[in-house]
């Protein structure tokens, strides 16, 4: 039963209620106030065209590829040099702006919203390769340089970048969220492969993580700030260079199409695999509504059952080798013969439909939306938690084909679900809490490449604890004193 206010009580809240509306309105109107003092600063720092306040770029920039409502800054800024970069951070730090690191918008966890308004920093017209040293296996590059566009102006040198998202992020952008991708079973993630960055903090300061310049294959010397800032989704300073690690192109690459009578015969078999020791570059599962899925959209005809796509590297021997024991195993397990995909072009329109799996989910509800899940487990749990999820997936009546990097643990459920309908999105949620806590449960993560950004801040709690949330609370403090840097993301707000 609602107890009734009384009069005195029902003209407090109403007080209250004034206040906070007074209080909202005045940082509003301070930060409006602040913006237009600053904004003919902008346009000395990157031109009149570096600089732009209509709704459809603001809007373009207040959203990524995840089903997070759109928050559009207040202006958007499009630096050339880092020294731009430094100069526009200044502005903001002294004018109390909130900065929005921007690279190509393909994340997946709400990373780019400007929840407080403020400014985005758009990188891509810093797009230049500085340094390649083909004998040393490395490269340094802008944030405006993709993946895409660095593996083509490597074509010639007989070196490339693996490290393969699917989406073509721009490399600063994959740094900043520690993104993964296909390839990291054999050749690692971004963390694995930054040698070094140069970064710009709140205030404007510049500074390179393993040094100015440096770039060796490994150093313990002090900190490891590169590490510290990989993952950190533009919350501790703006990501402005990077120096990768490249590798030789393979001598052979081939590819096959494994199908299995079960989810569990399949991750079972990838288990199997990696324990044979068997240096498999790209193994990647889909369950039988993925390939159904997949099958569809990009006209294939592979049977509807869980599948494996697997790619080996190596010489022509090595592949021998590590094909037989693959197809050994698989078989072992009620797998299918191989299908091959032994030409390029055969291979690149086997994996383009991997990377379509997003596209093709979407597909199979036209009009809906989708949210894609991002858990990873010790490869021991994996089978487990993959029959679980299935399960739960189908009691639920949830459209969810599963689709992962299942070499080092990490899938991701593609939710397809109907906006329009409270319902059905109420059981979306809670399935992906249960899936995370899932994963949490069996020593894992709740999120393995996306990230936290908004969507994950209070599972990032449970699995880290409160001990370590206060160490990175310490060092947003101690880099980001006046919270500018893409406030609201990874940490969740101190109350008051």
């Amino acid at each position: 039963m609602l107890r009734r206010l009384t009069p005195s009580r029902r003209l407090l809240s109403h007080r209250r209620c004034l206040l906070l509306c007074r209080y909202i309105q005045s940082e509003i109107t301070a930060r409006s106030a602040a913006l237009d003092s600053v904004l003919s600063a902008f346009r000395s720092i990157c031109s009149e065209d570096g600089v732009s306040l209509g709704e459809t770029v603001r809007e373009q920039h207040g959203k990524d590829e995840s089903v997070h409502r759109c928050c559009p800054p207040d202006v958007v800024v499009f630096p050339r040099c880092v020294e731009e970069v430094s100069a526009l951070a200044k502005v903001c730090h002294t004018h109390h702006l909130p900065i929005i690191p921007f690279g190509t918008g393909t994340g997946l966890e709400g990373g780019v919203g400007a929840v407080k308004g403020g400014v985005c920093v758009s990188l891509r017209n810093m797009d230049q390769v500085l340094d390649l040293h083909q004998e040393d296996f490395d490269v340094t590059v802008e944030p405006g340089v993709t993946r895409k566009a660095l593996n083509s102006y490597l074509r010639d040198t007989g070196l490339w970048f693996p490290v393969d998202p699917g989406a073509d992020a721009s490399l600063c952008g994959m740094a900043a969220t520690s993104a993964s991708g296909t390839n990291a079973v054999r050749y690692g993630t971004m963390r694995e492969n930054v040698l070094n960055l140069e970064v710009v903090l709140a205030d404007g300061t510049i500074v390179h993580t393993a040094g100015k310049g440096r770039r060796p294959r490994k150093t313990s010397a002090g900190y490891n700030l590169t590490n510290l800032f990989v993952g950190s989704e533009g919350t501790l300073g703006i990501i402005t260079k990077t120096t990768l690690r490249l590798y030789g192109i393979p001598e052979s690459m081939v590819s096959a199409v494994c199908s299995f009578p079960s989810e569990q015969a399949a991750v079972d078999s990838t288990v199997q695999i990696l324990q044979a020791g068997v240096p498999i570059a790209r193994i990647e599962f889909l369950d039988d509504v993925m390939i159904d899925a997949c099958n569809r959209f990009s006209s294939l005809s592979y049977p509807v059952t869980p599948t494996l796509f697997l790619e080996f590297h190596g010489s022509e021997r090595s592949l021998e080798e590590q094909v037989s024991t693959a197809e050994d195993i698989t078989q072992s397990n009620g797998g299918s013969d191989f299908q091959w995909a032994k030409d390029a072009e055969t291979r690149n329109r086997l994996w383009k439909a991997r990377h379509d799996a997003w596209y093709a989910a979407l597909a199979l509800r036209p009009g809906c939306r989708a949210y894609a899940t991002d858990v990873c487990v010790p490869l021991s749990r994996l089978p487990e938690i993959i029959v679980e999820t299935k399960e739960d997936l189908m009691e639920n009546r949830l459209t969810g084909p599963i689709a992962g990097h299942v070499g080092d643990g990490n899938f991701h459920c593609l939710m397809v679900v109907d906006p329009s309908d409270p319902e059905e999105l109420h059981r979306v949620h809670l399935f992906t809490d249960r899936l995370a806590r899932r994963a949490l449960a069996m020593d894992g993560t709740c999120t393995g490449e996306h990230g936290v950004g908004l969507g994950k801040r209070a599972l990032l709690c449970e699995e880290m604890g409160p001990t370590a949330i206060q160490v990175m609370q310490g060092l947003k403090d101690a880099l980001d004193p006046k919270n500018l840097m893409n406030p609201g993301k990874i940490l969740q707000p101190r109350e008051l």
